[in-house]
């Protein structure tokens, strides 16, 4: 007997396919942008100062938004393109390619973050005076939370205060590794207005305009050496008796650890995926040279199985990541961040160690011929580049690429210097 498919499964079988194929084409626009318009600007970038290149990145923005790629992850009400997370994730992966892919499209860190909170716990003058010349892309923010004195792991203990005058916050405290606080035009601040409550409902979140007095950008602090300019710093900062009216906070009195993990959730599915982007730049990279190199007359270093073993496992542990990010961003979009971080966490599969970016990151540099060869090139210096080092353990192809010898002493490839200005040892306030 025939089995007979409801017609309204096969209409939701076809819209699906529509979907993706639409979804297709959109992230193959987005690749293409990133070759054409954001690779060849990239050397500028790694050689020079961040602030040097915005004119330049300025004219990629309005190109970004002609060519409607412009902020994917924001709901269509607020100006952006109301892409699902599931969607925006593969964008993420396809921006990740490049250090300057997330900033082009105005979904960077920490600014879309922000824009998240701005758009579920703003009000509406909050929105109109903050949230919307973000979204355009006319002004940046930042996040200050992480406290020198403290230890970063330990986001409950902190010594920043708001203390309420009459209708006004004053704040007064001491802050580091604030993301792109340099040339923002203001910061969204964790301070501690219940010191009495219980330690996750004493601090809450603050719009502290930058101009605002008492307010000090101490310095960019160093990382590797650098200390970075514009977008593309970590600011450490004061806030002294510091007045902002009480209407500036965000949401509710004591909420602002439950607003920050609800900004996370969303914001490491996009740092996932970028990771994965940059996985995706190190293996190209990776096959160029393999392809092209030759160890002796007609002999490229490709045809040894050694080195193909190495490209295809580093190749199969990223798309098994991509899969495993995808995943966790559809049960998320399905079921909301609370529900699905049981199903997420509980299988050990995205929390896992053995990162296969640490993988490709580290087997990249040794197929390139070492550190001499990794030098001019982007694969040794996108690991340094990026939100952070990533991941825990080893894998099998980080343990081979050891076992090679030529790996840097001073933890990755490459003289150090071309690395420095986004990468990052400690925690970052960006969400």
């Amino acid at each position: 007997m025939t089995a007979v498919i409801p017609a309204d499964l096969i209409r939701a079988q076809i819209k699906a396919q529509q979907a993706a194929g639409a979804q297709g084409d959109f992230v193959a626009k987005v690749n293409a942008f990133v070759d054409e318009l954001l690779i060849p600007i990239e050397k500028s970038f790694l050689q020079g100062s961040f602030k040097a290149l915005k004119p330049e990145l300025d004219r990629v923005r309005q190109e970004a938004k002609k060519r409607g790629l412009w902020a994917p992850w924001i709901p269509k009400a607020h100006g952006g393109l109301g892409l699902t997370l599931p969607e925006y994730a593969k964008v993420s992966a396809a921006l990740g390619r490049s250090p300057l892919g997330h900033y082009a499209l105005n979904c960077q860190a920490p600014d879309v973050g922000n824009m998240e909170l701005l758009m579920s716990h703003g009000s509406e003058e909050q929105r109109a005076r903050w949230l919307a010349p973000l979204v355009a892309g006319s002004i940046r923010s930042c996040f200050s939370m992480t406290e020198p004195e403290f230890a970063g792991s330990n986001p409950v203990w902190m010594e920043t205060r708001a203390v309420r005058d009459c209708a006004d916050y004053v704040i007064t405290g001491h802050k580091w590794f604030t993301s792109a606080a340099d040339g923002a035009s203001f910061a969204i601040v964790m301070a501690v207005t219940n010191p009495d409550a219980k330690p996750h409902e004493r601090a809450s979140q603050i719009i502290v305009p930058m101009d605002a007095p008492g307010v000090t950008l101490v310095r960019n602090i160093p990382i590797m050496g650098d200390v970075g300019d514009d977008y593309a710093s970590h600011g450490e900062m004061r806030y002294e008796k510091v007045r902002v009216p009480i209407t500036n906070r965000l949401g509710a009195e004591g909420a602002g650890f439950a607003l920050a993990q609800e900004r996370l959730g969303p914001g490491r599915i996009h740092h996932c995926m970028r990771w994965i982007g940059i996985c995706d730049r190190a293996i190209d990279l990776m096959c160029r040279h393999a392809a092209s190199r030759m160890i002796a007359p007609g002999v490229p270093l490709g045809s040894k199985q050694a080195v193909q073993h190495m490209i295809a496992e580093c190749r199969a542990e990223t798309d098994a990541a991509r899969l495993f990010v995808l995943d966790a961003a559809q049960q998320i979009e399905a079921k909301g961040a609370h529900e699905a971080a049981q199903g997420v966490w509980g299988e050990g599969g995205v929390g896992r160690s053995g990162s296969p970016c640490l993988g490709a990151s580290w087997s990249s540099p040794q197929r390139h011929g070492g550190t001499e060869e990794c030098e001019r090139g982007l694969g040794a210096r996108g690991g340094r580049r990026g939100p952070g080092r990533a991941g825990g353990g080893r894998s099998r192809a980080q343990r081979s690429s050891h076992a090679s010898g030529g790996d840097d002493p001073r933890g990755g490839a490459g003289d150090g210097r071309i690395g420095r200005r986004r990468g990052c040892l400690r925690k970052r306030d960006d969400g």
